[in-house]
């Protein structure tokens, strides 16, 4: 008797968790391995996936900046990702920190993986880590960083690398993005996101430095684009003189790519950059994790506490390669 086809939903709740699964999905389409992909409707995941052509299923929204809001979106949503899944003849569940998908598939008794890459994310690490039944993290983050969150150590699977070589592992640069957001390619261009207002790990942190750093630049020969979060972000930058606002979502890492600098508050873009030897700053006021210590004793990332630390120059890109990672963690989901 044959053993029965493997069928794996995907639940993405935030716009870099499409660029991670973008290359585990084409692995796992390859190995013939059905997917089915749910969607949160939050910043810009649902247009990364218009974007990509990845079929997917709508389901609920961000509950908001309050605890309260965060706690009845987190109930409203894993009981439509419950109604979803069953009778779907689903196998395996995986996410990159969906509290939602963890209560779901924990319901509906399907094989759990959840994957990390931050020890500070408290709050949803006590809820999937229990739930899950896999936990996938960079190997430059130990056990006993985590292991007070109620996480078995059978179930730690550290990987090699970084979650973002993972969603760079298939990057092939698309240069239209010079068109696109009418850049000068002879010139400097700086990529700044504002801080991460609406997350846990920002709650009760003041930055400063942010503002600082958009004067600095407008003061520069730098052409300045700037990524906002959310609509409430969008129209305060709205009518800052010399900045550059995607009207849609645009090809990220391929932006970052042609950066000459990326300074940002948070995490995933900022790796991003750091991994594809892009000048990076973070302006984070709180805690570094361990990915992100790593790659400032690496010197790929600096903590800007001062704009006037930043330099603005030309630079020269160097050809990435992460296939094996990518290889790797998709082996890595699909074993229970």
């Amino acid at each position: 008797m044959s053993a029965p086809a493997r069928k794996v939903w995907i639940d993405l709740t935030n716009s870099p968790h499409v660029l991670f699964f973008r290359p585990v999905i084409r692995r796992l389409d390859e190995a013939g391995v059905e997917t089915v992909v749910t969607a949160r409707d939050f910043a810009q995941t649902l247009g990364l996936l218009e974007r990509y052509g990845i079929a997917h299923t709508v389901i609920g929204k961000h509950g908001g900046a309050s605890v309260s809001g965060k706690a009845l979106g987190l109930l409203r949503r894993s009981g439509s990702l419950i109604a979803f899944g069953r009778g779907q003849g689903i196998t395996q569940a995986v996410s990159h920190g969906s509290n939602d998908l963890a209560i779901a598939a924990r319901t509906l008794r399907i094989h759990s993986t959840v994957i990390h890459d931050y020890e500070g994310a408290a709050g949803m690490h006590r809820i999937n880590f229990r739930l899950a039944s896999k936990v996938m993290m960079p190997e430059v983050i130990p056990y006993s960083a985590i292991s007070g969150y109620g996480l078995q150590e059978a179930k730690f699977h550290p990987y090699h690398g970084l979650k973002e070589q993972v969603a760079l592992a298939d990057f092939e640069f698309d240069d239209s993005v010079y068109a696109e957001l009418g850049l000068d390619r002879d010139r400097p261009i700086v990529v700044l996101r504002p801080p991460a207002t609406m997350s846990l790990y920002h709650r009760g942190i003041e930055n400063t430095v942010f503002d600082d750093v958009l004067a600095r630049l407008l003061d520069s020969d730098a052409q300045v684009v700037l990524l906002p979060r959310t609509p409430e972000q969008a129209e305060a930058f709205a009518d800052a003189p010399g900045v550059i606002i995607p009207e849609r979502p645009v090809d990220g890492p391929s932006l970052v790519w042609a950066a000459d600098a990326v300074i940002s508050a948070g995490g995933t873009m900022n790796r991003e950059a750091a991994v594809l030897g892009v000048p990076t700053w973070t302006t984070f006021a709180g805690e570094l994790g361990a990915v992100d210590r790593e790659l400032v004793e690496q010197g790929r990332l600096r903590v800007l506490s001062d704009a006037n630390e930043i330099e603005i120059a030309k630079r020269a890109p160097a050809e990435p390669a992460f296939e094996a990672v990518a290889d790797e963690v998709t082996q890595e989901i699909l074993r229970t």
